[in-house]
């Protein structure tokens, strides 16, 4: 089976690179379109939804921020468009799962801790992901911090 248009989802560290240098790869091996994506989270759920403030404005420089790391990191990879470029803004497992419907992919390739324990128990973003993905997810075993 080869893949048509896969989806990388990123987190815009360091540590993405080996994810997105496979994804880049598969879609060579196989002629399929990439795109990246980057979720930015709503400051509200940090604070538990209830904030007695607007945060707009923060959020607006959160957005601004992440679109300029964004493009800095995907300007590390040649071909990659600013039409291949997507930041979201909301929960991590919603949006990529949107974006990948909106967008026909057939692929969804994240970046794996390979937790185990509590922090497998309690999940991860690239478990999220996972679990009522509209295509197949292909998880990046990422390199253990030093």
């Amino acid at each position: 089976m080869t893949y048509q248009h896969i989806l990388v989802a990123i987190d815009l560290t360091s540590e993405c690179h080996p994810v997105v240098a496979r994804a880049q790869a598969l879609a060579a091996a196989s002629g399929a379109k990439l795109a990246l994506v980057h979720i930015i989270e709503p400051m509200a759920m940090a604070f538990g939804g209830d904030v007695p403030m607007d945060l707009s404005l923060l959020q607006q420089q959160q957005f601004d921020q992440a679109r300029e790391r964004m493009d800095g990191f995907a300007d590390q990879y040649p071909g990659l468009t600013s039409e291949q470029r997507h930041l979201a803004y909301g929960q991590p497992r919603q949006e990529v799962h949107r974006l990948a419907r909106e967008q026909g992919c057939d692929l969804i390739v994240v970046g794996s801790h390979g937790r185990h324990g509590l922090a497998l128990l309690l999940g991860s973003t690239a478990n999220d992901i996972l679990h009522g993905a509209p295509c197949d997810v292909l998880a990046v075993r990422l390199a253990k911090p030093e």
